[in-house]
């Protein structure tokens, strides 16, 4: 079963965020993710400070549809204050998603300062903005926190810089669209870097590409 079955991610106006969790998490969580266990209980100070490095392996490991490839640091600065812990993170790096036009991967840039805020009880729960764990555990792994933090800063929309995709893909793209409409043909132009995706003579064009057949089916599915 995927991790992500195991959650609900919400996020509440102030940006903390929080989950409802079952016990699956930490059983599937143990292992690969070992070095995510953020000891809570067995704190030796009121403060500690965490880094960590997320690469490709990590992205594959924990499977999630977002997000596959990636290279990021993250600090994490854990505060115990009156039985609340704050987990204070703050991620930097870039992760590596397909274009929205061409299919062509590209990086992303991502930046971003999430807080999470812990408290141990009798069982897994939420209680308003806290996360609830077992204190009998008394630690709580962030594997899949660390992953949603980083999903939920990637845009809905992501496409390389005027001119920068794949002309050979761009150009089928742009034959398919000007047949809707010449507005979308010039909108398209203009994301695309203009003259640079002329259009290929019939005689000169290459094999088909199957990741055109994709962009192809997503196309006819919004104009449906």
């Amino acid at each position: 079963m995927k991790l992500k079955k195991s959650i609900t991610v919400y996020i509440i106006h102030i940006g903390i965020l929080f989950v409802s969790l079952s016990p699956d998490l930490y059983s599937i969580a143990l292992g690969k993710f070992d070095k995510y266990k953020i000891e809570l209980k067995n704190m030796k100070a009121d403060s500690a400070k965490y880094e960590f490095t997320l690469d490709n392996q990590f992205f594959v490991d924990l499977d999630g549809p977002e997000v596959q490839k990636g290279k990021l640091a993250v600090e994490l600065n854990v505060k115990k204050t009156s039985g609340v812990f704050l987990l204070d993170f703050q991620t930097e790096g870039f992760v590596i998603v397909p274009c929205d036009r061409c299919l062509d991967e590209m990086e992303l840039p991502v930046s971003t300062s999430d807080k999470l805020k812990v408290k141990l009880g009798s069982s897994f729960a939420e209680e308003g903005d806290i996360v609830v764990v077992p204190e009998e555990d008394g630690y709580i792994n962030i594997a899949w926190f660390l992953y949603e933090f980083i999903a939920l800063n990637i845009p809905m929309k992501h496409v390389h810089a005027p001119g920068k995709c794949n002309k050979a893909m761009s150009s089928k793209l742009k034959k398919h669209t000007a047949r809707s409409s010449d507005e979308t043909e010039d909108d398209f132009e203009d994301d695309m870097g203009g003259d640079d995706l002329a259009l290929e003579d019939e005689g000169n064009a290459s094999p088909a590409d199957p990741r055109w057949d994709a962009l192809k089916g997503l196309l006819e599915n919004d104009n449906n």
